[in-house]
């Protein structure tokens, strides 16, 4: 098993020759299986038995790898090379989330919680009720490529604009009109992380000390930069609720930041503009905090919790979840050698990639634009470095059996952290061993992470 290096070919061939118990993290971002659905029932009977199914199909940009999400045969050796309490991190789609747990359940893994990335460019992919029975009734309309950006209406009143076209109104059928304005599915703007585990060897405590792993990087992956008073007094004692009060002071740590949450957003304007704003932090000490009869803890009477008596700040509600500010140039960072190309994506809509050809308008998103990095799901690489500490011990080994473009060895490297990666397409590999090279030399020249 060598580090730092990216295996071409099927990642279960190469995960079979790998150590047991040789690999302290696993983030991952895997396909999403966003095929025709199979019958449940069977495939639960198949992983039941053998651990696999047999799906025939095509997913994704209509791509046969993506028929179906990884299965418990694969996760079972995903397993293997883990460390005892060794977490994995790995993406799903909202639509079949449930099948990407249950297959990591069926293989062994504990699942501890799910991390919900918010996000604000999601494309509703719907498809109009209304227009489709027009269809079926024979309903025919014609239409011509939008003259402006985005979704202005034009001067003339016998057009409308949908999407990015505009279509001319006509008459739609009786049955199609009581369908107007419906469609089948919502716009995304959310991805589900799975934060799995591989059972523990005895407590915490032993299979830390002895593995180096079964613990997650809390004050490294903390939120915001105030500081916050930690009490680490022993169980039982009380010692006021803020630093240098109390019987018990020493017990007390500053630290930057607040508690790392199961949320994290693009900080995007419209996913920040969802949160309501609020004061926020801790309450402060008070006498009015009372012992609650049924708890047994300790809860702040209501008038207190104003913004006199917390740590003082206020705003957003987002301040209190991770922001990954991903740049629009990290995609092709390293690739200033690469030609552009038409990602997958354009190349599976080939009326998007004609408008992009010809320059007409209509496209203000830039979505069939070529590219450098052709990878069609590129994760920012700020959100990979934050799971990579979150799980990852410091000059650990982080596996990702579906490395695409590199995002996450790219992280790996600025976290110093060795990253092993499978990848099946050879021209990613290319555009990953440019981007972690690119990384490396950044490192170097500006000593990116330094202690």
């Amino acid at each position: 098993m060598e580090l730092n290096k990216i295996y071409h070919g099927n990642n279960l061939d190469i995960l079979k020759t790998f150590p047991d118990n040789s690999i302290d993290s696993i983030v991952t971002d895997p396909p999403y299986g966003l095929g025709k659905e199979p019958n449940a029932v069977e495939v639960l009977q198949s992983w039941i038995t053998t651990g696999y199914h047999e799906i025939i199909g095509k997913g994704f940009m209509g791509k046969e790898w993506d028929s179906f999400v990884p299965q418990p045969i694969f996760w079972k050796e995903c397993l293997r090379v883990l460390k005892p309490g060794g977490y994995l991190l790995s993406f799903a789609g909202t639509r079949t989330y449930d099948w990407v747990v249950m297959g990591l359940r069926l293989s062994g893994f504990e699942i501890r919680d799910m991390i919900a990335w918010l996000y604000g460019q999601g494309f509703p992919k719907s498809h109009d009720v209304e227009k489709a029975i027009n269809k079926m009734d024979g309903v025919e309309f014609d239409s011509k490529p939008a003259s402006g950006v985005g979704f202005m209406k034009p001067d003339s009143e016998d057009w409308h604009q949908t999407k990015n076209q505009l279509t001319q109104k006509g008459e739609s059928s009786d049955r199609a009109k009581q369908w107007q304005g419906y469609g089948t599915a919502l716009k995304p703007a959310l991805e589900p992380i799975v934060m799995a585990r591989k059972p523990l060897i005895g407590t915490v405590a032993s299979n830390v000390l002895k593995y180096g792993t079964g613990g997650i990087n809390i004050d490294g992956c903390r939120v915001g930069t105030e500081e916050i008073n930690i009490h680490n007094a022993p169980k039982g004692t009380f010692a006021g609720g803020e630093s240098g009060r109390g019987s018990d002071t020493e017990s007390y740590r500053d630290s930057l930041g607040r508690f790392p949450a199961n949320l994290i957003h693009d900080g995007s304007a419209e996913v920040v503009e969802g949160f309501p704003s609020e004061a926020g932090g801790g309450l402060r000490n008070s006498s009015n905090n009372k012992k609650t009869e049924y708890t047994n803890t300790y809860t702040p009477n209501e008038a207190q919790y104003s913004e006199l008596n917390t740590y003082g700040d206020s705003g957003s509600a987002a301040r209190f979840f991770y922001t990954p500010k991903a740049s629009q140039s990290e995609r092709n960072f390293g690739l200033s050698g690469f030609e552009s190309k038409f990602t997958a994506a354009a190349e599976f809509r080939p009326n998007h990639m004609e408008k992009a050809i010809d320059g007409e308008s209509g496209n203000p998103f830039g979505r069939w634009q070529p590219k450098k990095n052709i990878h069609p799901t590129v994760k920012p690489i700020d959100l990979m470095q934050y799971l990579v500490r979150l799980v990852t011990p410091r000059g650990g080994i982080c596996l990702d059996p579906f490395m695409g473009s590199g995002t996450t060895a790219v992280a790996c490297k600025s976290e110093k952290v060795n990253y092993i990666g499978c990848e099946l397409e050879q021209d990613y590999i290319n555009i990953a061993e440019a981007r972690i090279k690119a990384e490396v030399v950044m490192y170097d020249i500006f000593d990116f992470g330094a202690e």
